[in-house]
């Protein structure tokens, strides 16, 4: 009896899994979202929603702390003389250097919620890139089983240099997060992705296909390809309809399997991280607020 206690308290003391979902405009990014909020709600497992985006305007997700109620994207704007991109890049800077408020809220929810799902810009390169980005990836990373969710869309990727340099960014942001990485390839209620997965497991029906191309990119395509082989080996791969809500099944396969991989892999180089990000998230200036009146002090 003590026993099956102490392994029941263990499992609800779990950490939360984060989830972090990146996606070019236009991928899908944010139905994928609602449709994996909408089905852990159905499991009754409700997951905390996070919304990073302070340019969307209607959120089709309620979302338990969402960027928009803490920092005025058009204020950030109109402050600093700023356009589209750079409003982003700013918002994003001010909302992480509260970002330990954040860490605090989650940790609060880590009984009652076993994933924590954040959604990003649509401008994928101002997350991916930018040093808010990283701060707040490496906070989650560090305290948190973490996975990265690159949302494709599968529809616009069936040419071979499309899907080409789409597979060339997902490897960038492999290798930008080190983190566990699952590609997710949206919109199969248009097309199945089957093509795209032998592309990936079939180096020669890719060529085939690449000979069908002129273009002098072809060449530089073909030449991708050979390096991408190993990035592909490792690579778990999931197709989904995110208005359809098919293939959420094989994507939980994938994340569970991710999740084992952060504990046996990642772990170990994030809890060396965690002690350099506590005292830097623990470190203010008494009587300033960095953002004046844009972000609740």
């Amino acid at each position: 009896m003590a026993a099956a206690a102490a392994t029941s308290a263990a499992a609800a003391a779990a950490p939360p899994v984060c989830v972090l979902v990146l996606g070019m405009a236009g991928s899908g990014k944010t139905t994928f979202v609602q449709r994996l909020a909408a089905h852990l709600h159905g499991q009754r497992c409700p997951p905390y929603v996070i919304n990073l985006d302070p340019a969307v305007h209607d959120l089709p997700f309620p979302a338990n702390i969402d960027i928009r109620d803490t920092v005025k994207y058009k204020e950030v704007m109109k402050q600093y003389g700023l356009g589209p991109n750079g409003g982003i890049v700013t918002s994003l800077n001010l909302f992480a250097t509260r970002f330990d408020q954040v860490m605090k809220f989650i940790e609060k929810r880590q009984n009652s919620s076993k994933y924590v799902i954040i959604d990003t810009p649509g401008q994928i390169e101002v997350f991916t890139w930018s040093a808010s980005g990283t701060i707040i990836t490496e906070a989650l990373a560090s305290s948190f089983p973490s996975v990265v969710v690159y949302v494709m869309d599968t529809s616009r990727s069936t040419n071979p240099i499309t899907f080409m340099s789409n597979m060339l960014y997902a490897c960038s942001i492999l290798y930008k997060t080190k983190l566990p990485f699952i590609v997710v390839m949206n919109k199969t209620d248009i097309i199945d992705h089957s093509f795209a997965v032998e592309w990936m497991q079939d180096f020669e029906t890719f060529q085939d296909a690449l000979n069908q191309e002129t273009s002098y990119v072809s060449n530089l395509t073909r030449s991708m390809s050979l390096v991408l082989d190993e990035f592909y080996s490792s690579l778990k791969v999931v197709g989904v309809s995110a208005v359809l809500g098919t293939g959420l099944d094989d994507f939980f396969v994938q994340l569970s399997k991710a999740v084992d991989e952060y504990e046996r892999e990642y772990r170990p180089e994030y809890e060396r991280l965690r002690k350099t990000l506590v005292s830097i998230f623990n470190y203010c200036i008494p009587g300033q607020c960095i953002s004046g009146s844009l972000l609740c002090t």
